[in-house]
């Protein structure tokens, strides 16, 4: 059935499962798990999205623009509920489904080309899958650019922000990127032990991408999955007699453990990685990804205090604290190593969510709240900074609400908005806010092709209730990265000047658009209610011995311009530039069947 929106005509895709009423769209996914069991399917072997099985489906039986063996057709099941609504789309009834949970699907490589710029047409549709997985999974480093990346890790980068390598762009432009084999690098410490916090998790991969003598170290993995999911985690590690598990709790409806961080000891000390890829070869390949990399902290000598080894940015008790959330035993260990170690170099403030309900006091430890607090301690006030727009971008959505008002130009924005001297009774919607989400070309034409977004699971249940929100949305292009081809999944928000070429602060974080992540206010304002486990860094120019309230956006390419503190490097391009009349955001369970991708295929997702 075609409806018309804001941005075209989007038909509802034909699968019952993504227009089911009562569910969250982008729930992990076992159906694909238990036919795998069964001998049915080749599909991923670990827990995934409806929208990244939708994704790895088609990357499995790709569909030719001048196929015309399918069927665009609305499922009975699904014309059932349509025509129960009454409203030509299918309503979701959860005002709260986050669409933030984002797993992923074995994606196709493109040949490496001497341009960053993928070509239009099909090349090699018909290779083997499994040899497309082994290439996502490859990973060979030479020795000149293992060293190079330890003189860039120890050099010019004060902010220790990274983007991850990309395959198929200009090598250029990976000069200082990391990949998951840099950071668990022997370079970087002699392993003794590591934890790794995240959402989707691929257990042979990830042990695969540590250095043959680090692979029987003992490894934690804190996850937030249940009952087959779990079952199926824990099968996956069966063959590692290295390996445990921490189950974070989610007593909160459609809650996920979408945190993503490494904590690695060394003989030498300790790291902290905090990072915005899932664990799966697919996040690591062609995706434009963010990484902070701590600094190597070494241990306190012994007798040494708990408070001892503090940051100017209390970095080190705010990890303890987030850790000591989970109210876990397992983490107890992670806990007292924290404690043991210098964390005094940092120069980021942490920024997590926990689930729960927040009152008095609380309610300032996590999500927005916490955002709000930090900025009104530690963000100056540039000369007319309330002019100053705000900018988020991210992977997906959740239920913002009927309007702008319940959530995103009220309680949102005054968090994002917040500074030292701010006057928050100068809070509107006047505020210009400026939201980065890919369009339909974007994907379309990225270096993965359709299947791209697979990891941008916004629903059309979700997107038909909010057609007000379109109106924000911005293109996304990274020509300043070599990335605006390999589609995003950081997240990131700022406040950048009306020019675009200074910011107040930059956040990098696992947190989506969703009140599941941020948190939402209720009962009057006096309680903050958080679904999901989220983590990000906040950079903010105090920090980092700037005085005048503001870094300089970093001009030219990240890999060759000013280094120094005093220039940021925002990962993608400024100002962004606002969707077109013909522009749609990317929806993820809609057919796209009017052109072919950079692979020749189109998007059928049942």
């Amino acid at each position: 059935m075609l409806q018309e929106g804001a941005h075209g005509k989007w038909t509802i895709s034909s699968s019952d499962e993504s227009t089911e009423e009562n569910s969250d769209n982008e729930k992990p996914s076992t159906s694909s798990l238990l036919e795998a069991a069964r001998g049915k399917t080749s599909g991923p072997q670990y827990p995934c999205s409806e929208a990244r099985k939708a994704a790895h489906k088609r990357k499995a039986s790709p569909l030719k623009l001048n196929d015309k063996s399918f069927s665009t057709e609305v499922s009975p099941a699904a014309k059932q509920r349509t025509s129960q609504e009454g409203s030509g789309w299918c309503l979701s009834s959860s005002d709260e489904e986050p669409e933030d949970q984002e797993k992923h699907v074995h994606k196709e490589t493109l040949k490496e080309e001497k341009t960053d710029a993928p070509k239009e047409c099909p090349l090699n549709p018909h290779k083997d899958d499994a040899l497309e997985n082994q290439k996502a999974e490859e990973y060979n480093e030479t020795y000149s650019e293992a060293q190079d990346t330890w003189d860039f890790l120890n050099g010019g980068n004060p902010f220790r922000f990274f983007l991850t390598k990309v395959r198929g762009i200009e090598q250029s432009y990976n000069s200082g990127a990391l990949h998951i084999k840099d950071i668990l690098s022997p370079l970087f410490g002699t392993l003794v032990s590591s934890a790794q916090f995240n959402y989707c998790i691929d257990v042979g991969w990830l042990v695969r991408q540590y250095p043959q003598e680090f692979r029987k170290k003992p490894l934690l993995i804190v996850h937030g999955e249940k009952r087959e999911s779990k079952a199926e985690l824990i099968a996956q590690a069966r063959p590692y007699e290295n390996i445990s598990f921490c189950q974070a709790k989610l007593d909160i409806a459609f809650g996920t453990h979408h945190t993503k961080m490494m904590l690695l000891l060394y003989e030498e000390g300790l790291r902290v990685v905090i990072h915005t890829s899932n664990l799966i070869a697919e996040d690591w390949h062609q995706k434009t990804q963010g990484i902070w990399l701590s600094p190597l902290y070494p241990r306190l000598p012994q007798g040494a205090t708990g408070s001892s080894g503090e940051s100017e940015t209390n970095f080190k008790s705010d990890l303890v604290s987030y850790l000591m959330a989970y109210n876990s035993p397992a983490l107890k260990e992670w806990i007292d190593l924290i404690q043991e170690h210098d964390l005094s170099e940092t120069r980021v403030y942490l920024l997590g969510s926990t689930p729960g309900r927040y009152q008095g006091s609380d309610k300032e430890r996590w999500g927005h709240l916490r955002l709000r607090k930090l900025l009104k301690e530690h963000a100056s006030s540039a000369p007319a900074k309330e002019s100053w727009p705000v900018l988020g971008q991210f992977s997906s959505i959740g239920s913002l609400g009927l309007d702008g008002s319940k959530w995103l130009c009220s309680e949102f924005l005054e968090s994002l908005v917040a500074a030292r001297t701010n006057v928050t009774t100068h809070l509107k919607c006047d505020v210009p806010i400026h939201l980065v989400y890919p369009t339909v070309n974007n994907v379309r034409q990225s270096l993965e092709g359709y299947p791209a977004g697979g990891s941008l699971p916004y629903s059309i249940q979700t997107a038909q209730k909010q057609l007000w929100l379109h109106s924000y949305f911005h293109k996304w292009s990274a020509e300043v990265s070599g990335r605006s081809h390999a589609i995003p999944h950081i997240k990131t928000y700022m406040r950048p000047s009306p020019d675009f070429q200074r910011i107040a602060w930059f956040l990098v974080t696992s947190a989506n658009l969703s009140k599941a992540a941020w948190g939402a206010l209720e009962k009057n304002g006096a309680q903050l209610m958080i679904r999901s486990y989220e983590l990000g860094v906040l950079f903010l120019p105090s920090a980092f011995g700037l005085d005048k309230g503001y870094f300089h956006v970093r001009g030219k390419t990240l890999s060759e311009s000013n280094d120094s503190a005093t220039y940021f490097p925002v990962p993608y391009d400024l100002p962004p530039e606002q969707y077109g009349s013909k522009d749609q955001p990317w929806i993820w369970n809609i057919p796209y069947t009017d052109a072919p991708d950079t692979h020749g295929n189109m998007w059928v997702p049942s």
